[in-house]
């Protein structure tokens, strides 16, 4: 027979006799798996609420420029300097380095969007393509900028969420419709929002987007660029992007190779590492109590093996003196642990899981937002690890006693009272 129904039995009587003895030292199995769920769920609810707000590429690098704080080429510190597109041409012949390049300029200054009677004050932003493959727009209907839109210096607009719902009726559809900014009509092709929370959320969706070429021209701001979004190319880090960029518009502007004053830089990737590393210490440190808890636990399950055999010394013996062999003997105390750390460490599995998919259920039937606690989850990688755990300490806490059971002498054994 595949299942042994005989020995089965012979363990749950076991395991029967000593009810609260077992229950007490399954329990700190439980526990371990169980804080192990848990702190592991928390630690991806603060993770997905950062990473929620995280919709730039990781390794994106913004430059932007300042003032000079040193003197060079007869140049006196304090020199503004201002970008412009032969910055951008630059960059795009000498920099092989950097992939993907989406110059950034604003409107400044007081002004107002205008559909028919309403009014209102929203951000907007000139920008290229590529500026949705950087930072990841929410399309909801429509489109965004496309190239077309540039070489050809179109008036055409991307909207947020909130600017449609101040300038246009809930049962307007504005695609197609005109706005005007500025005195300058500009036709809506695209809707957008975000899934971001808090003020950066708000302000995505204030922001209306339109070709950078075309703002330049219609707004009296020509070539002007107010700072570029970068993202590496394959092969390439965001730290050579950074370098090389500088070196370049240093040389351009004749500002001092190391004037660290002169350009404002904002390295992502730096800051994605970091938050990486942190969420990796916490993982680590989830899994390193629980370990605790759960080795622990495991040893208590090897004492009560120790103490099952030390009153089953006759009943090995007998097994023996039969002609049971080193192995089956082992096998069998091996069953009795799997069987405690199992069924215990299962349930603290389940526990652990049905409490975290709990919280995130009722976080989510109530429509409450935690700033920095959103869905939190245990993945099915998680969930195979730990049962992989609790199978390894379970067969390590019955093999030593396995072993000293299996290595009673039948002769002494029989003596034994």
């Amino acid at each position: 027979m595949l299942i042994d129904i005989d020995k089965w039995q012979e363990i749950f009587s076991t395991i029967k006799k000593h009810k609260l003895r077992t229950t007490l030292t399954a329990f700190g199995v439980f526990w371990g798996i169980f804080m192990l769920v848990v702190l592991l769920g928390a630690g991806n609810g603060l993770r997905n609420a950062v990473f929620r707000n995280f919709d730039w590429a990781n390794n994106v690098v913004f430059l932007w420029t300042m003032r000079t704080s040193m003197p060079y080429q007869g140049f006196q510190p304090g020199r503004s300097i201002n970008l412009d597109n032969r910055d951008v041409a630059a960059i795009r012949s000498f920099a092989p380095e950097v992939g993907l390049l989406a110059p950034r300029t604003g409107l400044a200054g007081d002004y107002s969007i205008d559909r028919g009677k309403k009014s209102a004050s929203f951000t907007v932003m000139g920008d290229y393509p590529q500026f949705n493959q950087i930072k990841k727009v929410l399309i909801t209907d429509g489109r965004f900028i496309n190239p077309l839109d540039i070489e050809s210096r179109r008036k055409v607009a991307v909207i947020g969420r909130r600017v449609k719902e101040l300038l246009f009726e809930d049962d307007e559809n504005p695609i197609g419709e005109h706005i005007k900014i500025k005195g300058v009509f500009f036709k809506v092709v695209g809707t957008f929002d975000t899934n971001k929370s808090g003020d950066e959320a708000i302000e995505d969706v204030q922001t209306i987007h339109i070709p950078n070429t075309t703002l330049q021209q219609a707004f009296n701001q020509p070539n002007e660029v107010w700072y570029f979004s970068m993202v590496p190319a394959q092969g390439y880090n965001a730290f050579q992007v950074e370098d090389k960029v500088k070196k370049i518009l240093s040389e351009r502007h004749k500002v001092h190779p190391d004037d660290e004053r002169a350009f404002g830089v904002a390295n992502i990737e730096e800051e994605y590492n970091k938050i990486q590393g942190l969420f990796l210490g916490i993982s680590g440190f989830s899994w390193m109590v629980s370990i605790g808890t759960i080795i622990a636990g495991m040893v208590g399950v090897g004492n009560i093996m120790l103490i099952i055999v030390k009153e089953r010394t006759k009943e090995i013996g007998i097994r023996k003196s039969m002609g049971a062999t080193p192995l089956s003997i082992i096998s069998l105390i091996v069953q009795e642990a799997l069987v405690i750390s199992g069924v215990s460490g299962y349930l603290g599995l389940l526990v652990g899981v049905a409490l975290v998919e709990g919280i995130d259920a009722a976080m989510q039937s109530s429509g409450a937002e935690v700033p920095f606690f959103y869905n939190p989850e245990i993945n099915f990688q998680v969930a195979i690890s730990a049962l992989l755990v609790l199978v390894l300490s379970g067969v390590l806490a019955g093999f030593f006693p396995g072993r000293k059971a299996a290595k009673v002498n039948p002769v002494i054994a029989l003596k034994d009272e």
